[in-house]
Parts: C-alpha cells; sequence; structure tokens
C-alpha cells in the first residue's frame, strides 16, 4: 500500500514580511485543522507570543495578524510529501517536493532573514531548494513537542535570534 501524498498549507504572508520562519512539513493536526502549528503541546504559538506580545491562545485568525502585524511569515520548506504520522523523520525522502522559493523571494524581496524552526527543515532546505537570495539563514530549536529541550532555553534562543538587529 502507498502511503498517501500530503500537500503543506499556504504561507502566511502579507507586503510587510521581513523574516520568515520555515518549518519542514505541516503536522497531521496541522493538515486537518488546516493551521499552522495547530498542535496545542507545539510551542511555536506560545514563544512567538511571549516574543511579540499577543495570546497564544488567541483565535487563529488573531495570531495570524500579529505575527503579519510584526513584519513575520510562516511556511514550510516542503509542498509536498509521503509521511505516516508526524514526525519528520517519517518523511519519504523521495517523496519530498519543496515549495518555490524563487517566486516567494521574488515577490517579497524585503525578507532579509530566514529561521528554520528545527534540522528537518534546514537540512531539507539546504538539499531541495535551488535559491541563494542574499539573506540570512539561521536554525532555531524546534517548537515540536518532540524535540525535548526546556520550554525556556528555546524561548531564549529564538527571542536572542528574532530581535536581534541586523
Amino acid at each position: 500500500m502507498t502511503t498517501p501524498l500530503l500537500h503543506g498549507l499556504p504561507p502566511i504572508i502579507d507586503d510587510g514580511a521581513r523574516v520568515l520562519i520555515l518549518g519542514n512539513m505541516p503536522s497531521v493536526m496541522s493538515l486537518g485543522a488546516q493551521a499552522y502549528y495547530a498542535n496545542p503541546r507545539n510551542a511555536f504559538w506560545r514563544i512567538t507570543g511571549d516574543i511579540f506580545g499577543f495570546d497564544a491562545l488567541a483565535p487563529y485568525e488573531g495570531r495570524v495578524a500579529a505575527l503579519t502585524g510584526h513584519g513575520v511569515a510562516v511556511w514550510d520548506v516542503l509542498r509536498s510529501c509521503r509521511r505516516v504520522g508526524s514526525l519528520d523523520s517519517a518523511v519519504e525522502p523521495d517523496s519530498m517536493v519543496a515549495n518555490d522559493f524563487g517566486q516567494l523571494f521574488e515577490r517579497h524581496p524585503q525578507i532579509t532573514r530566514v529561521f528554520f524552526n528545527g534540522a528537518a527543515a534546514e537540512k531539507n532546505f539546504n538539499r531541495l531548494v535551488r535559491v541563494t537570495p542574499d539573506l540570512r539563514y539561521r536554525r532555531l530549536p524546534s517548537t515540536s513537542p518532540a524535540q525535548t529541550m526546556r520550554y525556556a532555553d528555546k524561548l531564549a534562543a529564538w527571542c536572542e535570534a528574532i530581535t536581534a538587529r541586523q
């Protein structure tokens, strides 16, 4: 039996985007909800809420507006893949298709910094994406509940990176 092909979500982005946060591929829960980081155990919304001063439990549309209002865009490296479950390690390598970053960076030239939400996003971006605009790239600790780093340490790393002057 063939694993079903999963398709990612459209980016959270507007014309004010200066920073892009990239995950690898939405979880099963996120795909079902059609919302980024829908797993309540994922620390993404809590971390970004703490950094930008919004309620991590607010309705999804409000959280999205808070991020875009701070010049932050969110997307994933993979447009589609085959995977059982939600773990990045379960993605079938030969099934990975990357999103069109050439088009994204062309449409949003004001993006100057890209943060990878974990090692898989960075690894797959470097392997699959052939775009090399003059941007600053940095991997951050994954917000996934599978990443067992203490919340305070994750928050400190994210805060230092995102609030740093260019």
